[in-house]
Protein backbone atom coordinates (compact mmCIF):
# COMPACT_ATOMS: atom_id res chain seq x y z
CA UNK A 1 0.00 0.00 0.00
CA UNK A 2 3.34 2.72 -0.27
CA UNK A 3 2.81 3.18 -3.79
CA UNK A 4 -1.20 4.11 -2.81
CA UNK A 5 -0.28 6.54 -0.30
CA UNK A 6 2.86 8.02 -2.04
CA UNK A 7 0.62 8.50 -5.01
CA UNK A 8 -2.21 10.45 -2.82
CA UNK A 9 0.50 12.56 -1.01
CA UNK A 10 1.49 13.30 -4.68
CA UNK A 11 -1.51 14.56 -5.72
CA UNK A 12 -3.09 15.88 -2.91
CA UNK A 13 -4.45 18.77 -4.65
CA UNK A 14 -6.58 17.28 -7.23
CA UNK A 15 -9.16 19.91 -8.44
CA UNK A 16 -12.64 17.91 -8.08
CA UNK A 17 -14.33 20.91 -9.57
CA UNK A 18 -17.08 20.47 -6.34
CA UNK A 19 -19.86 23.26 -7.12
CA UNK A 20 -18.88 26.46 -5.01
CA UNK A 21 -21.72 26.31 -3.42
CA UNK A 22 -21.64 23.14 -2.05
CA UNK A 23 -17.96 23.55 -1.17
CA UNK A 24 -18.86 26.29 0.98
CA UNK A 25 -21.44 24.08 2.94
CA UNK A 26 -18.60 21.57 3.65
CA UNK A 27 -15.91 23.53 4.41
CA UNK A 28 -17.97 26.22 6.23
CA UNK A 29 -20.00 23.16 8.56
CA UNK A 30 -16.94 21.03 9.35
CA UNK A 31 -18.21 21.66 13.27
CA UNK A 32 -21.90 20.38 12.56
CA UNK A 33 -22.31 16.47 13.32
CA UNK A 34 -25.24 16.14 10.63
CA UNK A 35 -25.88 18.13 7.32
CA UNK A 36 -28.53 17.92 5.38
CA UNK A 37 -28.45 18.99 1.55
CA UNK A 38 -31.97 18.58 -0.52
CA UNK A 39 -32.95 20.12 -3.57
CA UNK A 40 -34.37 19.44 -7.41
CA UNK A 41 -33.17 17.99 -10.11
CA UNK A 42 -29.84 18.24 -11.36
CA UNK A 43 -28.54 20.70 -8.49
CA UNK A 44 -25.16 18.16 -8.32
CA UNK A 45 -25.97 17.28 -4.50
CA UNK A 46 -25.52 13.83 -5.46
CA UNK A 47 -22.45 14.22 -7.55
CA UNK A 48 -20.44 16.79 -5.46
CA UNK A 49 -21.13 14.81 -1.69
CA UNK A 50 -19.03 11.86 -3.54
CA UNK A 51 -16.29 14.51 -4.84
CA UNK A 52 -16.58 15.57 -1.24
CA UNK A 53 -16.09 12.29 0.10
CA UNK A 54 -13.45 11.48 -1.48
CA UNK A 55 -11.33 14.98 -0.66
CA UNK A 56 -11.87 13.87 2.95
CA UNK A 57 -9.93 10.23 1.82
CA UNK A 58 -7.29 11.78 -0.03
CA UNK A 59 -6.89 14.44 2.84
CA UNK A 60 -7.11 12.40 6.19
CA UNK A 61 -6.25 8.97 7.57
CA UNK A 62 -7.14 5.89 8.76
CA UNK A 63 -10.65 6.98 8.60
CA UNK A 64 -14.30 4.12 8.25
CA UNK A 65 -16.78 5.83 6.07
CA UNK A 66 -20.14 4.13 5.56
CA UNK A 67 -22.16 5.09 2.43
CA UNK A 68 -25.89 3.88 2.49
CA UNK A 69 -29.42 3.81 0.92
CA UNK A 70 -32.10 1.69 1.89
CA UNK A 71 -31.70 -1.32 -0.54
CA UNK A 72 -28.21 -2.81 -0.90
CA UNK A 73 -29.24 -2.97 -4.80
CA UNK A 74 -30.26 0.87 -5.20
CA UNK A 75 -26.64 1.11 -3.69
CA UNK A 76 -24.44 -0.97 -5.49
CA UNK A 77 -26.53 1.42 -8.43
CA UNK A 78 -25.84 4.80 -7.32
CA UNK A 79 -23.46 5.57 -4.77
CA UNK A 80 -20.52 2.58 -5.62
CA UNK A 81 -20.87 3.33 -9.68
CA UNK A 82 -20.91 6.96 -8.91
CA UNK A 83 -17.84 6.64 -6.68
CA UNK A 84 -16.01 4.18 -8.92
CA UNK A 85 -16.78 6.81 -11.98
CA UNK A 86 -14.86 9.84 -10.47
CA UNK A 87 -12.28 7.28 -9.11
CA UNK A 88 -11.47 6.36 -12.11
CA UNK A 89 -11.96 9.93 -14.21
CA UNK A 90 -9.45 11.54 -11.44
CA UNK A 91 -7.25 8.75 -12.19
CA UNK A 92 -7.12 7.85 -8.19
CA UNK A 93 -6.20 4.69 -7.51
CA UNK A 94 -8.44 2.48 -4.77
CA UNK A 95 -9.15 -1.27 -3.78
CA UNK A 96 -12.37 -2.77 -4.01
CA UNK A 97 -13.56 -6.01 -2.25
CA UNK A 98 -16.79 -6.64 -4.89
CA UNK A 99 -18.03 -9.44 -1.82
CA UNK A 100 -17.48 -6.89 0.89
CA UNK A 101 -17.95 -3.89 -0.86
CA UNK A 102 -15.70 -2.39 0.85
CA UNK A 103 -12.82 0.46 -1.13
CA UNK A 104 -9.85 1.48 0.19
CA UNK A 105 -8.46 4.80 -0.70
CA UNK A 106 -5.10 4.97 1.41
CA UNK A 107 -5.37 4.25 4.88
CA UNK A 108 -9.02 5.23 4.60
CA UNK A 109 -11.78 2.28 4.24
CA UNK A 110 -15.33 3.06 2.75
CA UNK A 111 -17.83 0.68 3.29
CA UNK A 112 -21.13 0.15 1.19
CA UNK A 113 -23.68 -0.91 3.11
CA UNK A 114 -27.55 -1.09 2.94
CA UNK A 115 -30.12 -0.25 6.00
CA UNK A 116 -32.44 -2.94 4.76
CA UNK A 117 -32.06 -4.34 7.80
CA UNK A 118 -30.55 -1.82 10.68
CA UNK A 119 -28.50 -4.92 12.23
CA UNK A 120 -25.76 -4.64 9.44
CA UNK A 121 -23.80 -1.56 11.39
CA UNK A 122 -25.55 -2.06 14.88
CA UNK A 123 -21.80 -3.25 16.17
CA UNK A 124 -20.17 -0.91 13.97
CA UNK A 125 -18.47 2.48 14.46
CA UNK A 126 -17.96 5.36 11.44
CA UNK A 127 -16.18 9.05 11.26
CA UNK A 128 -18.04 9.67 8.49
CA UNK A 129 -21.54 8.36 6.72
CA UNK A 130 -23.29 9.49 3.31
CA UNK A 131 -26.77 8.07 3.36
CA UNK A 132 -28.20 9.13 -0.18
CA UNK A 133 -31.97 9.59 -0.28
CA UNK A 134 -32.50 9.75 2.55
CA UNK A 135 -36.19 10.03 2.57
CA UNK A 136 -36.27 6.05 1.75
CA UNK A 137 -34.96 5.81 5.68
CA UNK A 138 -37.05 5.45 8.68
CA UNK A 139 -36.23 8.18 11.58
CA UNK A 140 -35.26 5.09 13.48
CA UNK A 141 -32.47 4.48 10.87
CA UNK A 142 -31.26 8.33 11.07
CA UNK A 143 -31.33 7.67 15.03
CA UNK A 144 -29.01 5.00 14.31
CA UNK A 145 -26.84 6.26 12.17
CA UNK A 146 -26.14 8.94 14.52
CA UNK A 147 -25.09 6.61 17.02
CA UNK A 148 -22.69 4.93 14.90
CA UNK A 149 -20.95 7.85 14.79
CA UNK A 150 -18.78 7.06 17.63
CA UNK A 151 -15.17 6.17 16.27
CA UNK A 152 -12.39 8.37 17.61
CA UNK A 153 -11.38 11.51 15.05
CA UNK A 154 -9.47 14.42 15.61
CA UNK A 155 -12.52 16.28 13.67
CA UNK A 156 -16.20 16.56 14.00
CA UNK A 157 -17.54 12.83 12.95
CA UNK A 158 -20.31 13.69 10.78
CA UNK A 159 -23.65 12.61 8.51
CA UNK A 160 -24.56 14.03 5.40
CA UNK A 161 -28.11 13.19 3.75
CA UNK A 162 -28.52 14.04 0.49
CA UNK A 163 -32.64 13.86 -0.59
CA UNK A 164 -34.90 15.68 -2.93
CA UNK A 165 -37.60 17.60 -1.01
CA UNK A 166 -40.62 15.59 -2.13
CA UNK A 167 -42.74 15.48 1.38
CA UNK A 168 -43.09 18.75 3.18
CA UNK A 169 -44.53 16.06 6.23
CA UNK A 170 -41.32 14.05 5.86
CA UNK A 171 -39.41 13.54 9.28
CA UNK A 172 -36.98 14.86 7.65
CA UNK A 173 -38.50 18.23 7.38
CA UNK A 174 -40.70 17.87 10.73
CA UNK A 175 -38.05 16.45 13.10
CA UNK A 176 -35.00 17.01 11.97
CA UNK A 177 -34.83 20.87 10.02
CA UNK A 178 -37.78 22.12 12.09
CA UNK A 179 -35.97 21.06 14.72
CA UNK A 180 -32.62 22.13 14.29
CA UNK A 181 -29.83 22.29 16.80
CA UNK A 182 -25.96 23.67 16.93
CA UNK A 183 -25.42 20.00 15.33
CA UNK A 184 -27.81 20.15 12.40
CA UNK A 185 -27.28 22.93 9.18
CA UNK A 186 -28.76 22.40 5.84
CA UNK A 187 -28.56 23.50 2.18
CA UNK A 188 -31.18 23.68 -0.47
CA UNK A 189 -29.72 23.59 -3.74
CA UNK A 190 -31.41 23.67 -7.35
CA UNK A 191 -30.38 23.60 -11.19
CA UNK A 192 -30.15 27.56 -11.48
CA UNK A 193 -26.75 26.94 -9.15
CA UNK A 194 -24.77 24.11 -10.97
CA UNK A 195 -22.80 25.48 -13.92
CA UNK A 196 -22.38 22.28 -15.37
CA UNK A 197 -26.01 21.49 -17.08
CA UNK A 198 -26.70 21.68 -20.47
CA UNK A 199 -28.87 23.49 -22.23
CA UNK A 200 -31.25 21.20 -23.11
CA UNK A 201 -32.21 19.67 -19.63
CA UNK A 202 -32.31 23.10 -18.11
CA UNK A 203 -34.85 23.86 -20.81
CA UNK A 204 -36.82 20.82 -19.79
CA UNK A 205 -36.55 21.90 -16.20
CA UNK A 206 -37.82 24.92 -16.90
CA UNK A 207 -40.48 23.71 -19.14
CA UNK A 208 -42.23 22.26 -15.96
CA UNK A 209 -43.02 25.34 -15.00
CA UNK A 210 -45.75 25.87 -17.60
CA UNK A 211 -46.88 22.39 -16.88
CA UNK A 212 -47.13 22.35 -13.26
CA UNK A 213 -46.37 24.60 -10.80
CA UNK A 214 -46.14 22.04 -7.75
CA UNK A 215 -44.02 19.77 -9.60
CA UNK A 216 -41.67 22.80 -10.96
CA UNK A 217 -41.15 24.04 -7.56
CA UNK A 218 -40.48 20.57 -5.83
CA UNK A 219 -38.02 18.63 -8.92
CA UNK A 220 -36.65 21.91 -10.68
CA UNK A 221 -36.36 24.67 -7.96
CA UNK A 222 -35.91 21.86 -4.80
CA UNK A 223 -38.79 23.05 -2.30
CA UNK A 224 -40.90 21.44 0.04
CA UNK A 225 -43.85 20.46 -1.54
CA UNK A 226 -46.32 17.19 -1.50
CA UNK A 227 -47.12 15.41 -4.64
CA UNK A 228 -50.83 15.01 -5.38
CA UNK A 229 -52.41 13.64 -7.84
CA UNK A 230 -49.89 10.54 -8.36
CA UNK A 231 -51.23 7.65 -10.68
CA UNK A 232 -49.84 4.99 -9.34
CA UNK A 233 -51.03 3.55 -5.87
CA UNK A 234 -51.04 -0.13 -6.31
CA UNK A 235 -47.75 -1.04 -6.27
CA UNK A 236 -44.78 -2.50 -4.21
CA UNK A 237 -41.20 -3.26 -3.76
CA UNK A 238 -39.87 -6.89 -3.88
CA UNK A 239 -36.77 -8.51 -3.45
CA UNK A 240 -36.96 -11.00 -6.92
CA UNK A 241 -39.22 -12.22 -10.12
CA UNK A 242 -41.22 -14.99 -9.72
CA UNK A 243 -40.43 -18.39 -11.48
CA UNK A 244 -43.83 -19.28 -12.17
CA UNK A 245 -45.49 -17.19 -14.96
CA UNK A 246 -47.64 -17.21 -17.48
CA UNK A 247 -46.16 -14.45 -20.14
CA UNK A 248 -42.89 -12.49 -20.44
CA UNK A 249 -42.21 -9.09 -22.65
CA UNK A 250 -40.05 -5.90 -22.78
CA UNK A 251 -40.86 -2.48 -23.04
CA UNK A 252 -38.71 -0.08 -25.10
CA UNK A 253 -38.75 3.17 -24.61
CA UNK A 254 -35.93 4.75 -26.90
CA UNK A 255 -34.07 7.99 -25.79
CA UNK A 256 -29.98 9.26 -26.41
CA UNK A 257 -29.91 12.53 -24.49
CA UNK A 258 -32.36 11.20 -22.75
CA UNK A 259 -32.35 7.29 -21.11
CA UNK A 260 -33.15 4.46 -23.56
CA UNK A 261 -35.14 2.20 -21.17
CA UNK A 262 -36.07 -1.90 -21.47
CA UNK A 263 -38.23 -3.23 -18.86
CA UNK A 264 -38.94 -7.03 -18.60
CA UNK A 265 -42.42 -7.18 -17.35
CA UNK A 266 -43.34 -10.90 -15.84
CA UNK A 267 -47.68 -11.69 -15.63
CA UNK A 268 -49.08 -13.71 -13.65
CA UNK A 269 -53.02 -13.44 -13.73
CA UNK A 270 -53.93 -9.91 -12.58
CA UNK A 271 -50.41 -9.54 -11.41
CA UNK A 272 -47.23 -8.08 -12.83
CA UNK A 273 -43.36 -7.93 -11.61
CA UNK A 274 -41.46 -5.14 -13.52
CA UNK A 275 -37.31 -5.08 -13.74
CA UNK A 276 -35.29 -2.37 -15.43
CA UNK A 277 -33.07 -4.39 -17.73
CA UNK A 278 -31.50 -1.00 -19.53
CA UNK A 279 -31.39 2.55 -18.19
CA UNK A 280 -28.44 4.25 -20.26
CA UNK A 281 -28.28 7.85 -22.02
CA UNK A 282 -26.01 8.14 -25.32
CA UNK A 283 -27.31 4.60 -26.61
CA UNK A 284 -26.54 4.39 -30.62
CA UNK A 285 -29.30 2.00 -31.71
CA UNK A 286 -25.88 -0.46 -32.38
CA UNK A 287 -25.34 -0.46 -29.19
CA UNK A 288 -28.81 -0.92 -27.56
CA UNK A 289 -28.60 -3.74 -30.07
CA UNK A 290 -24.97 -5.21 -28.66
CA UNK A 291 -26.68 -4.78 -25.18
CA UNK A 292 -30.48 -6.40 -25.99
CA UNK A 293 -28.02 -9.89 -27.52
CA UNK A 294 -26.12 -9.60 -23.63
CA UNK A 295 -29.19 -9.50 -22.14
CA UNK A 296 -32.57 -11.05 -23.30
CA UNK A 297 -33.69 -13.92 -25.20
CA UNK A 298 -34.23 -13.31 -29.04
CA UNK A 299 -37.76 -14.91 -28.78
CA UNK A 300 -39.28 -12.65 -26.68
CA UNK A 301 -41.40 -9.91 -27.37
CA UNK A 302 -40.69 -6.37 -28.07
CA UNK A 303 -42.99 -3.65 -27.97
CA UNK A 304 -41.20 -0.35 -28.71
CA UNK A 305 -41.99 3.51 -29.14
CA UNK A 306 -43.70 3.03 -31.91
CA UNK A 307 -42.58 6.96 -33.19
CA UNK A 308 -38.90 5.50 -33.80
CA UNK A 309 -39.63 3.21 -37.16
CA UNK A 310 -35.86 3.43 -38.29
CA UNK A 311 -34.96 1.89 -34.98
CA UNK A 312 -37.35 -0.59 -34.58
CA UNK A 313 -36.68 -2.00 -38.09
CA UNK A 314 -32.83 -1.95 -37.05
CA UNK A 315 -33.57 -4.26 -34.04
CA UNK A 316 -36.07 -6.31 -36.38
CA UNK A 317 -33.18 -6.88 -38.69
CA UNK A 318 -30.56 -7.84 -36.13
CA UNK A 319 -33.38 -10.75 -34.91
CA UNK A 320 -35.62 -9.32 -32.39
CA UNK A 321 -39.11 -9.86 -32.02
CA UNK A 322 -39.67 -6.51 -32.00
CA UNK A 323 -43.10 -4.69 -32.62
CA UNK A 324 -44.23 -1.45 -32.17
CA UNK A 325 -46.23 -0.09 -29.32
CA UNK A 326 -49.90 1.13 -28.95
CA UNK A 327 -49.21 5.01 -28.03
CA UNK A 328 -52.58 5.90 -26.71
CA UNK A 329 -51.38 7.44 -22.75
CA UNK A 330 -54.37 7.35 -21.41
CA UNK A 331 -55.14 3.54 -22.49
CA UNK A 332 -51.50 2.36 -21.57
CA UNK A 333 -52.02 4.05 -18.08
CA UNK A 334 -55.62 2.10 -17.79
CA UNK A 335 -54.04 -1.08 -18.66
CA UNK A 336 -51.36 -0.94 -16.01
CA UNK A 337 -53.58 -0.23 -13.45
CA UNK A 338 -55.28 -3.15 -14.19
CA UNK A 339 -52.29 -5.18 -12.47
CA UNK A 340 -51.29 -5.00 -9.30
CA UNK A 341 -47.48 -4.06 -9.42
CA UNK A 342 -44.12 -5.66 -8.44
CA UNK A 343 -41.07 -3.36 -8.74
CA UNK A 344 -37.78 -5.39 -8.45
CA UNK A 345 -35.59 -3.27 -5.29
CA UNK A 346 -32.66 -2.97 -7.88
CA UNK A 347 -34.52 -0.43 -10.53
CA UNK A 348 -33.78 2.27 -8.69
CA UNK A 349 -35.08 4.71 -11.60
CA UNK A 350 -38.13 2.85 -12.14
CA UNK A 351 -38.79 3.68 -8.32
CA UNK A 352 -38.21 6.66 -8.60
CA UNK A 353 -40.24 7.69 -11.68
CA UNK A 354 -43.32 6.16 -10.48
CA UNK A 355 -43.01 7.97 -7.22
CA UNK A 356 -43.24 10.92 -8.69
CA UNK A 357 -45.42 10.47 -11.78
CA UNK A 358 -48.52 12.44 -11.76
CA UNK A 359 -51.72 13.82 -13.45
CA UNK A 360 -51.30 17.62 -14.72
CA UNK A 361 -53.02 20.45 -13.44
CA UNK A 362 -54.01 23.45 -15.14
CA UNK A 363 -53.34 26.77 -13.73
CA UNK A 364 -57.29 26.43 -11.54
CA UNK A 365 -55.47 23.60 -10.01
CA UNK A 366 -57.84 21.15 -12.60
CA UNK A 367 -56.40 17.72 -12.87
CA UNK A 368 -55.99 16.60 -16.50
CA UNK A 369 -56.48 13.41 -18.29
CA UNK A 370 -52.30 13.69 -19.01
CA UNK A 371 -49.45 13.02 -17.13
CA UNK A 372 -46.44 15.28 -16.19
CA UNK A 373 -44.04 15.04 -19.24
CA UNK A 374 -40.76 14.37 -16.89
CA UNK A 375 -38.44 11.94 -16.14
CA UNK A 376 -40.90 9.33 -17.29
CA UNK A 377 -38.96 7.11 -19.38
CA UNK A 378 -39.47 3.64 -17.60
CA UNK A 379 -43.31 4.86 -17.44
CA UNK A 380 -43.39 4.87 -20.82
CA UNK A 381 -41.65 1.67 -21.56
CA UNK A 382 -44.08 0.01 -19.04
CA UNK A 383 -46.87 1.14 -20.63
CA UNK A 384 -45.57 0.35 -24.00
CA UNK A 385 -45.57 -3.44 -23.02
CA UNK A 386 -48.80 -3.60 -21.20
CA UNK A 387 -50.70 -1.57 -23.77
CA UNK A 388 -49.38 -3.49 -26.56
CA UNK A 389 -49.95 -6.85 -24.98
CA UNK A 390 -51.70 -9.71 -27.04
CA UNK A 391 -52.49 -6.91 -30.00
CA UNK A 392 -51.92 -8.11 -33.13
CA UNK A 393 -49.04 -6.03 -35.03
CA UNK A 394 -45.78 -6.64 -37.57
CA UNK A 395 -42.73 -5.27 -36.79
CA UNK A 396 -42.20 -2.21 -38.60
CA UNK A 397 -40.55 -2.19 -42.26
CA UNK A 398 -39.59 1.21 -43.12
CA UNK A 399 -39.26 1.44 -47.21
CA UNK A 400 -36.37 2.93 -48.79
CA UNK A 401 -37.76 6.76 -49.16
CA UNK A 402 -35.70 9.19 -50.66
CA UNK A 403 -35.59 12.15 -47.90
CA UNK A 404 -37.11 15.11 -48.27
CA UNK A 405 -34.37 17.76 -47.62
CA UNK A 406 -36.09 20.80 -48.17
CA UNK A 407 -34.88 24.09 -49.41
CA UNK A 408 -31.66 25.86 -47.07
Amino acid sequence: MLWLEEYIKMNATIDLEIIGYFDEFFTDNLNKEVLVSYGGAGSGKSYSTAQHVILRALEENNKRILITRKTLPALRVSCLQLMKDLLSEYEIPYELNKSELEMKIGSNQILFKSLDNPEKIKSSEFNYIWAEEATELTHQDYLQLRLRLRRKNELKNQLIMTLNPIDQFHWIRTKVLDAPGEEIASLQSNYKMNPFLSKEYIEQLEGLAEIDENYYRIYALGEWGVLQNLIYSNWDVVNKMPEDYDEVIYGLDFGYVNPTVLLEIRIKENEIWAKEIIYQSHLTNAELIDLLKEKIDRNVSIYADSAEPQRIEEIYQAGFNVYPSEKNVQFGINRVKQYKLHILEDSVNLIKEIRSYKWKEDKEGRILEEPVKFNDHAMDAMRYALASLRKVSQPVIVADVEPDWGIF
